[in-house]
């Protein structure tokens, strides 16, 4: 699906979109690369450092590098991701790719949304871009946008068809768009289409997940989940984060012993230093933390981790890290997480927002509960929960917080605050049964 008769003839995709520098040798293994993170399996970092080999001039695949290492959300990764941006600068580039790495640009200096507005006019454009589409779900993702995340997709669809290479990627984005505002049914209904398409595109399986866990459909989600797990295990970097949410349907259903097992297993057995599997992590234990499940010393080669990434780089982060700081009793290292946020709200880049309005506050509020003060922890998260998508995360994921928000309420014996958050969550999750463990400690509590 691509022209390559000499010099004179550009390299096109399978979209007819120009690759600047590409020969076929450097466009195979950037295809693969691609295909790759449709799914989130394989090594496309290796795909793409195999295409650069081959085309040193080939821009879009030093982009393509820079987009992977600048979505890790790593202070470290971010500087690999800068180095690609200066070295696509001075290439052959069409309009388009200069565009693109105008968007490498901003998203290796922390400008989320700068990089976000460049991918969405890229993708009007050029709908087919899929590229485009990738990278802009995922910083949608990490900013938190749920708009953004159903409507960049849904606006290229039409340009979609069956058959086309990555329709399932584009289905499995449009479904978990549609699930996080709140669209269930046709979330569903794209993802399994997706899954059908292709089995092991993990993120379209995730937009599934993220559905039943929404409708606190705990059996239908475990059921989903082991019904093929070598689909969306086998290679696959989301692996841990699907099993974290195979974990969540058994932590509703008070399992605790399955959700141990998975930690233990796929989830941490072998210690990441990733910080996204980190994060899954921190949040599967802090809520069994929060139920006062003795985690015995899970959470000591977990804070080590965290100790070597650093803190104060992305707020989302610094939030499960303290999270993992509180767990293992790490004060030192806790003061110094916040010291490190005071830093960043100091910088020029999107992070000193998501932290000054959301992190900061959050990331007090667990210290504070790990302090045992549990009125401070409510007072702290109180006026961030509407807000708190801004520092990005997903809605499932971001129930952490009103988890240690009503955690907190009861612990302090609040009586008012624990019945009005119990008979909220039990509104919007009514056949959750840690909706009704929480409406029963509430109506205890008014008893004594």
């Amino acid at each position: 699906m691509f022209a390559i008769t000499g010099q004179e003839m550009p390299t096109l995709d399978e979209f007819g979109l120009t690759l600047s520098g590409a020969t076929q040798a450097g466009f195979s293994p950037y295809s693969q690369a691609v295909r790759e993170l449709q799914c989130f399996i394989g090594d496309p970092v290796g795909s793409a450092d195999r295409a650069i080999a081959e085309n040193p001039g080939f821009v879009m695949a030093h982009v393509f590098k820079g987009y992977l290492f600048g979505l890790a959300t790593e202070r470290e990764a971010s500087a690999v991701a800068k180095a690609c941006h200066e070295t696509a600068l001075p290439l052959a580039a069409t309009a388009r790719e200069q565009a693109h790495v105008a968007a490498l640009g901003h998203l290796a200096a922390g400008r989320w949304h700068d990089a976000s507005r460049i991918l969405e006019d890229i993708a009007i454009d050029h709908p087919l871009d899929l590229v485009a589409l990738l990278t802009g779900h995922q910083i949608d993702f990490f900013t938190g946008n749920s708009r953004m995340l159903r409507d960049r997709i849904g606006r290229a669809l039409p340009a979609w068809q069956s058959g086309m290479p990555g329709y399932h990627a584009v289905l499995g984005m449009q479904a978990f768009g549609l699930e996080e505002m709140g669209d269930y049914a046709r979330a569903e209904a794209l993802g399994r289409a997706a899954v059908d398409i292709e089995p092991r595109d993990g993120w379209a399986r995730h937009a599934v997940a993220h559905v039943m866990e929404m409708q606190s459909r705990q059996k239908d989600g475990i059921a989903w989940m082991r019904a093929n797990p070598e689909a969306w295990t086998r290679e696959s970097f989301l692996q841990v984060h699907n099993w974290w949410h195979l974990a969540l349907f058994h932590y509703d259903l008070g399992e605790t012993g399955e959700v141990l097992a998975l930690f233990d297993g796929p989830i941490y057995g072998t210690p990441s230093t990733m910080a996204l599997n980190m994060v899954d992590a921190s949040a599967i234990l802090w809520r069994l933390h929060l139920g006062g499940v003795d985690v015995g010393d899970r959470w000591t080669k977990l804070a080590d981790n965290w100790c070597k990434i650093g803190a104060g780089n992305y707020a989302f982060n610094d939030a499960h890290a303290m999270m993992a700081f509180v767990g293992s009793g790490l004060d030192g290292q806790a003061n110094d997480l916040l010291d490190a946020q005071r830093e960043a709200m100091r910088a020029e880049d999107d992070n000193a927002a998501f932290t000054r309005d959301v992190g900061h506050p959050l990331t007090l509020a667990i210290k504070a509960f790990g302090d045992g003060n549990y009125a401070e922890t409510a007072r702290l998260i109180r006026p961030i929960r509407a807000i708190a998508h801004r520092f990005g995360g997903s809605h499932a994921q971001r129930d952490v917080i009103d988890l240690t928000l009503i955690e907190a309420a009861l612990r302090t014996g609040d009586n008012a605050l624990a019945r009005a958050l119990a008979a909220e969550r039990s509104m919007a999750r009514p056949d959750s049964p840690l909706s009704a463990l929480f409406s029963r400690r509430a109506a205890d509590l008014s008893e004594n």
